[in-house]
């Protein structure tokens, strides 16, 4: 099962460049419900554990959801060995958010927002 890894903004970009497979950073605040709820649903995913998954609290770190352009949490980022692959939406559920990955990674990258 997934666990987070806390990033900042000075561990934010070096961090996921060196991360080699998939990783998902997840933009949250402290306060924000569905942000508590999807973080709970992916560390209890058994089906994201090929994932590596991090976590940016906006209400600290909020220049980097402004530079990626995230104005609703939770906010969801998509890489592939250490590149920006997608912003990625999806329903609070360990299959859906399965799916979503999936889907995303079968397509071309895009570029940073």
């Amino acid at each position: 099962m997934p666990q987070f890894q806390t990033l900042d903004q000075f561990t934010f970009h070096h961090t996921l460049a060196e991360t080699s497979g998939t990783a998902l950073a997840l933009f949250t605040a402290e306060g924000c419900g569905a942000c508590r709820l999807l973080k709970q649903v992916i560390e209890a995913a058994e089906n994201l554990d090929d994932v590596a998954c991090f976590e940016l609290d906006v209400g600290t770190d909020q220049g980097l959801a402004e530079e990626f352009e995230i104005f609703h949490l939770p906010g969801m980022l998509l890489y592939r060995d250490g590149e920006f692959h997608a912003v990625v939406s999806s329903e609070p559920t360990p299959a859906a958010l399965r799916t979503t990955i999936d889907s995303a990674l079968a397509d071309p990258a895009q570029e940073l927002p």
